[in-house]
């Protein structure tokens, strides 16, 4: 028989959870204080004493929630037996109280990336067609097939075409105070610096988001308005041209040593299980920290996952002013929520609650490892650009595909992704690294995971050592010396834009 193997984050929880891969069997002797009364899944809590109705139930050495019935130590805890905390008073909240000190900078690291005029260094090398309006895209999506086919194998050192494809443009409330937020991510994407300062913009002609609105300066040999051509073939053959332009001085772009301070990565979980927050994002935590001290920038984000968590890190925010703006984000997403009914707890995904996951208090205190120890130094609203170094939060929703939207327009250009149900989610804009909660996870899908966390649970490796991996990890996938698994099989996601003002 196996041998029990449980972890238990904090010296005050009064529950562990369950390593082994068929987790515990009932009437197993755990040790000599503590037996199974049932079964325990892999990855769920057994409680390690008594805890009376209504008593507190600890992880990570917080309250995740209060017992809704009394139960008995050795029980299995899932979401049915918790009632769900209330979440961290925002006003109450201290700012900059324990702001963590510099850890020793880490020098000489370097990486091979695109430098831009701009100062911006990418990581890709990518043709970027901007649409001003969902209506192009069927057109658009036509001269890509064409492009990708007779011109892109001539320019052997553009790394592919990235149509920013979205639903927005018109039939929204353009000009209302919300309207702001899929604007400025549709005009930091359009910036990002894998697309070299180089852009194709289609327009319809009779949108509300004419080009101006994007960008303050346009070069108008660069945008095709689609109505003043003369039917389909017009318009797919002045696209292809003017992205054969473009490719033209793409191609020309080489790869040259930038110091790792130049990377700005984005942090992001999904499909998350109870091993996230002891695995996969603490050895995450870690890279960040490293990150951090070679002068790079570091985006954490996913409000939903982070609200029940706050408490812990507004004290870490550099000044009040950044705590401040903390707090207000937290406070614009509980009245986002509170406009659509819908309560907090509504995050937790079926398959985090199989994972072991009771409710959002759980996943947010397992999510926010993710952040490290460093002091965060900026917040930033959705899709605003990242202009300093050092680790930031940026604010998003937690759905996986709006927040990698928003990181990108942040600026992001390597993506570090933890999961512990497994999704094969993958952006074409940047590079996502695969990071596993569970080693039965990377057994079972080897070709999608790129990095495994799990040993970790085992005892195999300890969480710097497999930070240690995911930090060298990135500055090889930067460099373009090796490629994620995403990137191999060409998994790329669409790009969602989040829009919280009103459709006309």
């Amino acid at each position: 028989m196996e041998k029990p193997l449980l972890i238990k984050v904090n010296p005050i929880d009064n529950v562990e959870i369950a390593v082994n891969d068929d987790g515990i069997k009932k009437g197993t002797i755990i040790r000599e204080d503590l037996i199974s009364v049932e079964d325990i899944p892999q990855g769920h809590k057994i409680a390690l004493s008594d805890i009376e109705k209504g008593g507190k139930v600890i992880r990570y050495g917080e309250i995740i929630g209060y017992a809704k019935d009394f139960i008995a130590k050795g029980s299995w805890i899932d979401e049915h037996k918790v009632d769900l905390p209330s979440a961290p008073p925002l006003q109450e909240l201290p700012v900059a109280t324990k702001i963590p000190e510099k850890l020793p900078p880490l020098e000489d690291y370097t990486f091979m990336g695109y430098r831009n005029p701009n100062g911006s260094v990418g990581t890709k090398n990518l043709l970027g067609i901007m649409t001003c309006v969902q209506c192009v895209e069927g057109v658009l999506n036509k001269a890509v097939e064409i492009i990708e086919k007779e011109l892109l194998p001539n320019y052997p050192n553009v790394d592919g075409i990235m149509p920013i494809n979205h639903n927005y443009g018109c039939g929204v409330a353009i000009n209302a105070p919300e309207a702001k937020i899929p604007i400025r991510t549709l005009k930091n994407l359009a910036d990002h610096p894998n697309f070299g300062g180089e852009l194709v913009i289609v327009a319809l002609g009779c949108e509300k988001l004419q080009p101006e609105v994007l960008f303050d300066v346009v070069d108008s040999k660069s945008v095709i308005m689609l109505q003043d051509e003369t039917g389909f073939e017009e318009m797919i053959k002045r696209i292809v041209e003017k992205s054969r332009e473009k490719l033209e001085i793409l191609n020309k772009r080489k790869r040259v040593e930038c110091p790792a301070s130049e990377l700005v990565v984005g942090l992001q979980c999904g499909g998350s299980d109870a091993f996230s927050g002891v695995t996969s994002n603490p050895a995450v935590g870690y890279a960040a920290d490293l990150l951090v001290r070679a002068g790079g920038t570091v985006l954490f984000s996913e409000v939903s996952e982070v609200r029940d968590g706050v408490h812990l890190l507004t004290p870490r925010t550099i000044d009040e002013e950044v705590g401040q703006k903390l707090k207000d984000e937290m406070a614009w997403y509980d009245n986002y929520l509170d406009m659509g009914k819908v309560d907090r707890d509504a995050n937790p995904a079926p398959g985090n609650k199989k994972g072991g996951l009771a409710n959002i208090v759980e996943k947010s205190l397992g999510s926010i490892a993710k952040s490290g120890t460093s002091a965060i130094v900026d917040v930033l609203s959705p899709g605003e650009k990242a202009t300093k170094k050092g680790l930031i939060y940026a604010a998003t929703p937690a759905s996986d595909f709006v927040c990698g939207t928003l990181q990108l327009a942040s600026g992001i250009t390597v993506q570090v992704f933890t999961t512990g149900r497994g999704t094969p989610y993958g952006l074409k804009m940047a590079p996502v690294i695969k990071v596993s909660s569970r080693s039965v996870l990377k057994n079972k899908w080897q070709d999608i995971i790129d990095v495994d966390a799990g040993i970790i649970a085992t005892g195999e490796a300890t969480i710097e050592e497999v930070g240690q991996q995911i930090f060298e990890l990135i500055l090889e996938v930067a460099s373009g010396n090796k490629k994620t698994w995403a990137d191999h099989w060409g998994i790329e996601n669409a790009l969602c834009l989040f829009n919280p003002a009103p459709v006309t």
